[in-house]
């Protein structure tokens, strides 16, 4: 049977400190987990980025977990005015989840507040792509690939996707699907899971009823078919993690949080095995 390692975002817990948040999952079993942007900042905020970077991911380490994804600067916008110095801060981010050990890094394309003043749409590409082809670059050598997010109200479809990634070179980028973004931009998930192929490097599995992003599991009042997507995955050999991003769960007093994630591993294993 097809099988990915299961992981639920770190900005799950998050209100505790990174280290809190790595005992609290590793207390429930949990191996991996992507590295939210909410704690990504707090171990900038630290200091240095490398020497940050490596005690986090030996704290982690020995309490048996690693964190293989990563969300970048979440509110950082690549083809804004200001994105030479959004560069430059993402570089710094890039250089602690290298050190963390992080695999792929998610970022957002292009951020709307362009593309909501009127710009030249492909004014924002070319902006974008130097961005990109500059971030690359400080990736040369490393096995680490920027992610590019699908959103929904722009940037929403895979041709958009690697339009940016082969202008920006292709080295050390790839894709990272969010489930529920698609579902907003009423887009199929099994159509641009195999057009992006081996480019999909990362998964944000949420749910949503087509309206606003919700931030969902899958089987409560969402729509996303999980069959298809489960199926879809294995057609093309993805093999990063099955990773949950689920604001919308979060509302909860620990002990339910902890339940949930006591869910969340059997419906999982339950979902694929509903696949094959």
């Amino acid at each position: 049977m097809y099988s990915l390692k299961t992981s639920v975002w770190s900005s799950y817990f998050v209100d505790m400190s990174p280290e809190e948040m790595v005992k609290t999952f590793a207390a429930g079993g949990w191996q991996v987990s992507e590295l939210s942007d909410e704690h990504g900042a707090v171990l900038l905020e630290r200091g240095n980025p490398v020497k940050e970077g490596r005690a986090f991911r030996a704290y982690a380490a020995d309490q048996g977990m690693s964190f293989p994804q990563g969300h970048l600067w979440l509110r950082s916008d690549i083809a804004g005015y200001d994105r030479l110095e959004t560069v430059d801060q993402l570089k710094k981010w890039l250089d602690l989840y290298l050190a963390v050990g992080v695999k792929a890094a998610v970022l957002h394309p292009a951020g709307a507040s362009r593309y909501l003043a009127g710009d030249d749409p492909q004014a924002i590409d070319e902006a974008s792509i130097e961005s990109l082809t500059s971030l690359a670059a400080h990736l040369k050598g490393t096995d680490m690939d920027i992610c590019l997010e699908n959103l929904y109200s722009h940037a929403a479809s895979c041709q958009h996707l690697q339009r940016l990634i082969a202008a920006a070179g292709g080295k050390n980028l790839g894709i990272c699907l969010d489930t529920g973004h698609l579902n907003l931009a009423h887009r199929d998930q099994a159509s641009f899971i195999n057009q992006a192929g081996d480019q999909l490097k990362a998964l944000h599995i949420t749910d949503n009823q087509e309206k606003t992003d919700q931030h969902l599991l899958p089987y409560g009042p969402g729509t996303v078919d999980w069959i298809t997507v489960v199926r879809s995955l294995q057609a093309i050999g993805y093999q990063g993690l099955f990773n949950y991003e689920i604001p919308g769960e979060r509302k909860a007093p620990l002990s339910i949080l902890k339940a949930k994630l006591d869910y969340i591993k059997a419906m999982t294993e339950r979902l694929f095995a509903e696949a094959g």
